[in-house]
């Protein structure tokens, strides 16, 4: 193991001692840059490096590491996974600007408020402006999901899949719309997808076992 693998590696093992998250990002930043960790995440040969380089860009990473951390999400480790897993959902709502992002908060509470007419109304002022942004496409999709509108989340799930392949959520959420519609062949496969990008979804597997068995006594 290089001396600057062991590095990240201590400062990992202080922090599962001390779960002091601000000092270890000080500690992280100051000697590795996004690319290094990036470049740890999915190849360092210890896993205990792998689950730190994934740890340390779910707090500092931006939208760009997306893919190291959907890389990531498939990885032998099961804590390397389960890092990932929690890092790249904060990494999808850092996409776009500070209003854009600002927006995305909006919604979000909107949607945790019940709000769910108002925040498709402020998710689609978001996707006017920034159609690119998966995870608008996501929440949208969630709040259409809550109205019972499910042909439009499905719909909504789609473009936050194809901007983000890497959103297992998303291919979730479009499961759950297609079993809504007794459409159970439709959702076996979103959730094999979702479960193919995000092998901790354990929920996800019991649905396919459940959908699999179903299908097979018909």
């Amino acid at each position: 193991m290089s001396e600057r693998t062991a590095l990240l590696e201590r400062f990992y093992q202080q922090y599962l001692i001390d779960q002091n998250s601000t000092s270890f990002i000080r500690q992280m930043t100051r000697k590795y840059s996004i690319g290094t960790l990036e470049r740890l995440a999915r190849s360092a040969a210890r896993r205990e490096v792998r689950r730190a380089a994934a740890l340390s860009l779910g707090y500092v990473g931006n939208y760009e590491s997306n893919a190291a951390l959907g890389m990531a999400l498939i990885d032998e480790d099961r804590g390397v996974r389960l890092v990932a897993e929690n890092g790249i959902r904060s990494l999808w709502t850092r996409d776009g600007n500070d209003s854009q992002r600002q927006l995305l908060g909006i919604v979000m509470r909107l949607i945790a408020s019940r709000q769910f007419a108002e925040a498709i109304d402020r998710a689609s002022e978001l996707l006017e402006e920034a159609p690119w942004f998966a995870e608008a496409w996501n929440q949208r999709a969630i709040a259409a999901y809550s109205l019972s509108e499910y042909e439009s989340s499905i719909s909504d799930c789609h473009e936050a899949l194809e901007y983000n392949p890497y959103h297992f959520a998303a291919a979730s959420g479009m499961g759950q719309c297609h079993l809504q519609l007794n459409d159970r062949a439709n959702a076996l496969e979103c959730f094999r997808r979702a479960l193919k990008l995000n092998p901790n979804l354990e929920g996800i597997r019991a649905n396919i076992v459940h959908l699999e068995r179903a299908m097979e006594s018909e």
